[in-house]
């Protein structure tokens, strides 16, 4: 990074699961963790959005400490940096805030340390540290990712054709994972395991062949966690029983909740929103879309003009 030059990294936020595809389905959406880096002796994070300012803004923040172990990993020490962060993606709501914070300190390092990785080593380092490559991999990669977790063996498919509307119904109070995944059942019988891993493929398929129908009516058939979490999210069955007539065609829970994503064809995303908004007043219904770039990485000068790095 020159003199004059200011590193602009820009992550976006996800959804998982889509109902069926538990721990393996992302999609990437158009709300943003960015951090705005330029040198300096020490390191200095400034939160420019107020849900940020929860967090340390020194070297215990928790994208400074994945950049760091990623630079260790690789034999390297980051430098000192001021970073101005901002981000519009909620905070513990099943919208993958943690895992594009991982991203973007996976991003930093490589920057900074020059280590020139891969996208392929990009998901592997987050997905480790996620736990699974959902979220981590549609804020690396954009799209619909398909992944899959065995041990150290990371895998990933990229859709970038999908043309859907999004819209996330968000409620105020928040739903850590841990209480979220605290419901769910240690185990499924083996019958019960091929139905549910049967739901997840034909959702795919549904996606990819635009037979929405079929997908929404995969999304709602999830045996994995929408039968133990739904108690968590009360305002899940008011979204169920009316986001079809408003012009949607599946709903899920947003990976572990309590936000609630409703699927619509391309264009009728916001009458759907406005119709929830009268429903649940309460809450806040945006109308998003699919991110395909996923993390971006780029120089800024002074003058405003941008190169990629």
């Amino acid at each position: 990074m020159s003199e004059g030059e200011m590193l602009i990294i820009k992550v976006p936020g996800s959804s998982a699961n889509l109902g069926p595809g538990f721990d393996s389905i992302g999609l990437a959406l158009n709300v943003y963790l960015t951090l705005e880096i330029e040198r300096a002796e020490g390191w200095q994070i400034n939160p420019l959005s107020d849900n940020l300012l929860i967090f340390p803004t020194d070297e215990t923040n928790y994208i400074l400490q994945i950049a760091m172990e990623t630079a260790k990993k690789y034999g390297q020490q980051l430098p000192g940096c001021k970073i101005r962060v901002k981000s519009d993606i909620p905070l513990a709501r099943g919208l993958g805030s943690s895992a594009a914070a991982i991203v973007a300190g996976i991003e930093l390092a490589d920057s900074l340390c020059n280590l020139y990785l891969s996208k392929q080593e990009k998901l592997e380092l987050a997905s480790r540290i996620e736990g699974h490559p959902d979220n981590a991999g549609a804020s690396l990669l954009g799209g619909l990712v398909v992944g899959c977790q065995m041990e150290d063996d990371v895998s990933a498919e990229v859709f970038h054709q999908l043309a859907v509307d999004v819209i996330a119904v968000i409620p105020k109070q928040e739903l850590l994972t841990k209480e979220s995944r605290s419901v769910l059942p240690d185990s499924l019988s083996f019958s019960e395991a091929v139905q549910a891993g049967a739901v997840g493929n034909l959702l795919i398929a549904a996606l990819l062949s635009k037979n929405y129908a079929l997908a929404g009516k995969m999304m709602k058939a999830d045996l994995y966690h929408h039968p133990y979490r739904k108690k968590l999210v009360p305002q899940m069955a008011i979204i169920e029983e009316n986001a079809i007539s408003l012009g949607a065609f599946g709903v899920a829970l947003s990976g572990a909740g309590p936000t609630v994503l409703c699927l619509a064809e391309e264009g009728k995303g916001s009458d759907v929103a406005d119709g929830l908004v009268n429903l649940l007043p309460g809450m806040d219904c945006r109308c998003l879309k699919i991110d395909q770039a996923g993390s971006r990485v780029y120089f800024e000068t002074r003058n405003g003009i941008g190169t990629y790095a």
